[in-house]
């Protein structure tokens, strides 16, 4: 930290980074919500240090991370991206993630990857509900976190505010290292706190000088919590005894249990960055105050059978245990796998045993092979620079891995192990597509695969029943990244179409009806009459079939053909074309013929009958209703339970989980909630979330049965 600035010590530019031990490295992941400016600040930070030549601009989509041409359209990012530097000889890969929700799979990534987090809050903007999420959410792992106040050279930048704002949803432990200097609307410089200096970036350098008299005040108000703050995260029970004596404690001991406090994950020191101010502080508390990947605790690993395996450590020479975290395919390259290693050495090629497990229902069959590793390289953004070897902590990425998929785990092949899959969230929003063409249509299967293969997050369905494609993804900007591929890097072009939702039919009423299949064509002919009673079941009867023939009016062996027609016409529907349920067909008499009664004669029969069957009764259309549990804000619960109810919902019941939050139980009709995803994150600004279960089938109210109907 600036308390121990050693003068700066930068890497080459054009020079991939490169360390041999593990306590040499830091990894960590910025976290803020789109626009918060994280990355603006790995820009800074790159320029900082010399690996690049001065700072790109999002707005002239020049910048590192943000290289992909969505990226530079939208001007936001949408994937995890690495950015690796060298401070004061420790390798720094920073891990720039998505700020929108829908792009949460990548920011979950980056999570895994890192041992230490930044979060980015802008001084213009402040927090959103969706960064106090991720912050809990790191609470709940033990991460180490700090905060980065940044645009405080905005003209509406208020960092005070922004400060009070963090300490109030973050919580204790929350207190700044540095206060801005600002002058006219210009920020000058910072004030260490600990230090009690001024570092003036007037000149464009830093320079330290002794604060003014004018800030004796504002210094000392802060700085009071910070000891505090400090002395009581020390494992030195004696120290807050010499301060309330009065005692004044050594600025080198404060920092000294500082960075333990910060290593530990129990103390976030607050810190701020603008155009030119700032990156020297923030690199000096990665470097100084974020553990290693050492400290680091290693996830769960198991071999190939489940069985837990214990004794894996952050160590270079021992067993190969990395994981996937990115997957890329490049059209010129091929496929590309962003990798951390978390024990052993990765070398180029080597062979390793490549396993995947747990995403079956998302496209990601389970597979262990083994593969080649090709050239490693030291990724900045785009640009693949050479790297000699991956050592335990590190994050290099790997060419050609042709079955290794994000989440996939690297491991010796004679020792195949697995690592614990990170929790991701589970695509709520479908959206049906087709190809534009026929040559876009050969295209299709492969180009989603690829996707598939990169994005956790998505689903892919070919819905049997509809007969329509159907992605699954986290929202709108999501799709709509995902079919901009499509066009973009595969070529291959779609339209969305209308989601059709799986419905059901089945018998308002009992009726009896006959069924009449008798031809003669002047040779073998065609003869089968049955006479079936049809009546709806209770919802999740399924089907019965019930003979109830007497005197063998109809032959023994055609009785099963007569049910093998009926469940033949029930899978085609009666009235709307969607498959029957919840019925009950008895076959009580009929008439057959010696010669011209076949199999097949009796099997369409039944089939007749049934038709009939629903021309002399009502015939209901039945909905998917599905359970849903929605958890949110409490100050949303109101308004989503009216929304709720206006989509037909049933609201079953509330509970409260944690402080703040509440979850809604409910059942709603799946055909009301097909873009709930977008809906109920407009509603809760992007905190709320759901899941949801298939509950049961239920006849579809008459008005909107009709428009289905006439729509099929």
């Amino acid at each position: 930290m600036a308390e121990r600035h050693s003068g700066g010590a930068v890497g080459a530019a054009g020079r991939a980074p490169a360390a041999d031990r593990a306590d040499a490295i830091r990894n960590v992941v910025l976290v803020g919500h789109s626009g918060a400016g994280k990355t603006t600040l790995v820009e800074q930070l790159l320029a900082a240090t010399g690996t690049v030549q001065r700072p790109g601009r999002v707005e002239d989509g020049n910048t590192v991370s943000d290289f992909d041409e969505v990226e530079v359209r939208q001007q936001r990012s949408v994937n995890l991206a690495s950015a690796p530097l060298m401070f004061n000889g420790i390798k720094i890969n920073l891990l720039d993630t998505p700020g929108y929700a829908d792009f949460v799979g990548d920011l979950r990534a980056g999570l895994r990857a890192a041992d230490a987090a930044l979060f980015v809050v802008s001084a213009a903007e402040g927090i959103d509900g969706l960064t106090q999420m991720l912050w809990e959410e790191c609470s709940q792992v033990g991460m180490p976190r700090a905060v980065v106040i940044t645009k405080i050279d905005h003209q509406r930048a208020d960092f005070d505010e922004v400060l009070t704002a963090c300490q109030d949803m973050f919580g204790d432990g929350v207190a700044p290292l540095y206060l801005p200097v600002i002058t006219n609307g210009h920020v000058n410089g910072l004030i260490g706190l600990l230090s009690q200096k001024f570092y003036n970036y007037a000149t464009g350098t830093r320079t330290e000088k002794d604060p003014g008299a004018e800030y004796a005040a504002q210094i000392e108000d802060h700085r009071g919590v910070l000891i505090e703050g400090i002395i009581q995260e020390s494992e030195d029970e004696s120290l807050m005894e010499r301060y309330l004596e009065g005692e004044p404690i050594e600025t080198k001991v404060l920092i000294e249990d500082l960075e333990k406090a910060v290593a530990r994950g129990s103390f976030y020191p607050v810190l701020c960055s603008g155009i030119g101010v700032g990156a020297t502080e923030v690199l000096e508390l990665i470097t100084q105050g974020f553990p290693s990947p050492l400290e680091h605790p290693m996830p769960e690993i198991t071999d190939l059978s489940g069985r837990p395996v214990k004794d894996i450590t952050c160590d270079p020479d021992g067993p190969l245990v990395a994981e996937v975290v990115k997957t890329t395919s490049d059209p010129y390259v091929g496929r590309i796998s962003l990798v951390r290693v978390f024990s052993g050495t990765l070398r180029p090629d080597m062979t390793v045993h490549v396993s995947g497990h747990g995403l079956a229902e998302r496209g990601h069959e389970d597979h262990d092979v083994d593969e080649r590793i090709g050239t490693l390289t030291c990724p900045l953004g785009k640009q693949q620079r050479s790297a000699a070897k991956g050592v335990a902590g590190d994050i290099v990425a790997v060419a050609k891995l042709s079955r290794a998929e994000t989440g996939d785990t690297l491991s010796d092949v004679d020792r195949p192990l697995l690592m614990t899959a990170w929790q991701m969230p589970d695509p709520l929003l479908p959206v049906a597509i087709r190809a534009r063409s026929k040559a876009d249509e050969d295209k299709l299967s492969q180009a989603l695969g690829r996707l598939v293969a990169e994005d956790p997050t998505l689903r892919l369905e070919n819905n049997a029943e509809t007969r329509q494609l159907v992605l699954w993804c986290m929202g709108e900007a999501h799709t709509d990244v995902l079919l901009d591929r499509l066009a973009k890097r595969h070529g291959v072009e779609v339209e969305r179409v209308d989601l059709r939702v799986p419905l059901r039919e089945t018998f308002g009423g009992k009726c009896q009806a006959m069924g009449r299949n008798v031809k003669q064509t002047g040779g073998h002919g065609q003869y089968a009459i049955c006479h079936l009673e049809v009546e709806p079941l209770p919802s999740g009867g399924g089907f019965e079939f019930v003979d109830k023939v007497v005197g063998g009016v109809v032959p023994r062996q055609f009785i099963p053909s007569v049910e093998k027609g009926v469940r033949a016409q029930m899978e085609r529907g009666v009235v709307a074309g969607y498959p029957m349920v919840d019925v009950r067909v008895t076959l009580y008499d009929g008439k057959a013929h010696s010669v011209d009664s076949s199999d097949m004669a009796f099997q369409i029969a039944g089939q007749l009958a049934l038709k009939e069957a629903a021309s002399k009764v009502p015939t209901l259309l039945l909905e998917p209703v599905d359970e849903i549990s929605v958890l949110v804000a409490d100050d949303y619960v109101g308004s989503v339970m009216s929304d709720l109810s206006s989509r037909r919902g049933r609201v079953l019941g509330t509970e409260p989980v944690g402080t703040g939050r509440t979850l809604v139980k409910a059942e709603v009709p799946e055909l009301e909630i097909t873009r709930y995803a977008i809906d109920l994150r407009s509603m809760s600004h992007g905190t709320g979330t759901f899941q949801r279960t298939f509950l049961r089938y239920e006849p579809l109210p008459s008005n909107l049965a009709s428009k289905v109907a006439a729509t099929d």
